[in-house]
């Protein structure tokens, strides 16, 4: 299950290993995600998902490791000249430009690939419309719901015309009706063309919108593959799931 292809990676992260001090937050971990796909990355609290994210979208430069997007070296570079690469992430604590109306928030975020603020309002619109905010355009920032706020969070991410996405926790926080109403939107955002890395703790959403999955734990790739795989791994129910959850995800898959 833990095998690549002979086609190289989209994303290929390859033996990632990032020191803070005596901590070992990420221990040589390697993953694969396929162009076009949606992959998961899940694990218990702790496990090192952020970091590996921040490594990733250039927040955090690692002790040891690489990552390659589209067979280019991008370890190590600054989240602003990813973000020029197509590389967008989004963040598990949303923190909106309070001060800005939705519509203002994403054209931020737009101003990446537009100069003029008449075109990155328009960008704003649209995206608006993929996320389910069009009603919500004029409000302030400040006034969305926990699900209107993280909708927000992938607008602005989106805005910037990404190839390559990354969904910190978009489903944290939310309850199971807000939760079926944004999974669309996930595989709406795969289906226009862009592809999708995202760490969840949701897990029946992880086996709808998952292709692949990869499974950290203490800082280390445990297990990777199928969500229906992974599931069924004795090594992630020990870790991650617990039994019951397990069985509960297992009986699902093969509803």
């Amino acid at each position: 299950m833990t095998g690549t292809g002979a086609d190289p990676a989209f994303l290929a992260v390859r033996g990632i290993t990032k020191r803070f001090g005596g901590l070992i937050a990420v221990n040589d971990a390697t993953l694969d995600v396929a162009e076009g796909s949606i992959t998961g990355l899940i694990g218990p609290n702790g496990a090192g998902k952020t970091t590996l994210f921040a490594v990733v979208a250039g927040f955090e430069t690692p002790t040891s490791g690489l990552v390659m997007l589209e067979g280019e070296d991008i370890t190590g570079r600054r989240p602003h000249h990813l973000a020029r690469m197509g590389l967008a992430r989004t963040f598990q604590i949303v923190q909106p430009f309070a001060g800005l109306s939705v519509r203002e928030n994403i054209a931020v975020g737009a101003f990446l690939r537009e100069s003029r603020r008449a075109a990155a309002l328009a960008v704003a619109e649209e995206v608006a419309a993929r996320v389910g905010l069009t009603d919500q355009l004029d409000k302030p920032a400040a006034a969305l719901t926990v699900a209107g706020r993280k909708r927000l969070e992938v607008a602005r991410a989106l805005a910037t015309r990404p190839k390559l996405l990354l969904l910190d926790e978009v489903l944290a926080g939310l309850n199971p009706s807000e939760v079926r109403d944004i999974v669309p939107v996930v595989r709406a955002i795969r289906d226009s063309g862009v592809t999708v890395l995202m760490i969840e703790h949701v897990m029946q959403a992880v086996m709808n919108l998952c292709e692949r999955v990869h499974v950290l734990a203490q800082g280390r790739i445990i297990c990777s593959g199928t969500p229906a795989e992974v599931v069924a791994a004795p090594q992630v129910i020990e870790a991650y799931l617990g039994h019951g959850a397990a069985a509960r995800l297992q009986g699902g898959a093969h509803a």
